[in-house]
């Protein structure tokens, strides 16, 4: 996307920014296709277009320090879950994640580091999110209790719509394809 300058001219720099940034996920991919199972664009030809389009990159948290932290965690193995609420995909009218999907991680500066794929899906109740599903998540000291106020004051702070300890949220579990 572009934005455009007050006189309907693009912006130079965000367009470049945006070509940088494909072509840095293309590379990723590049080297993160082995990993999920398809050969490299360069030595096999008859590859699918879901061979050479790059999955979906996005990062953790909303600031650039939370990506960090929480992809710090997906790189060390302590985090393989992750929770969203489902009004958030309800709003923008996003699919919600399905198994054996596969997602690019990027940094808190956008740069893509991990290669995830999704392995279940739930929706769940926020006040029905249970331990071992909050340990999954890998943030604060791991326990429950930790999970549900840290993630309580993040969908205050995000959500368009009032928080309610029975919203829906989808829960995801994935694995770390790339880099292992």
């Amino acid at each position: 996307m572009t934005r455009e300058a007050d006189e309907g001219e693009p912006v130079a720099e965000d367009v470049t920014a945006v070509d940088e940034r494909g072509a840095e996920i293309l590379a990723f991919w590049e080297l993160a296709r082995p990993s999920a199972g398809m050969a490299r664009v360069g030595v096999v030809t008859g590859t699918t277009v879901a061979e050479t389009v790059p999955p979906p990159a996005w990062s953790f948290g909303d600031n650039p320090a939370l990506a960090d932290d929480l992809l710090e965690a997906v790189l060390t193995g302590e985090k393989t879950a992750t929770s969203s609420a489902l009004w958030e995909y309800e709003d923008s009218g996003e699919q919600v994640p399905r198994v054996g999907e596969l997602s690019i991680l990027l940094d808190g500066q956008g740069r893509p580091r991990a290669l995830i794929r999704t392995t279940s899906v739930e929706i769940v109740p926020f006040d029905e999110v249970d331990a071992e599903f909050a340990r999954a998540e890998g943030e604060d000291d791991r326990s429950l209790e930790a999970w549900r106020a840290g993630h309580e004051t993040y969908f205050r702070r995000v959500l368009e719509r009032e928080f309610s300890p029975d919203m829906p949220l989808v829960c995801e579990r994935f694995e770390l394809r790339y880099p292992r």
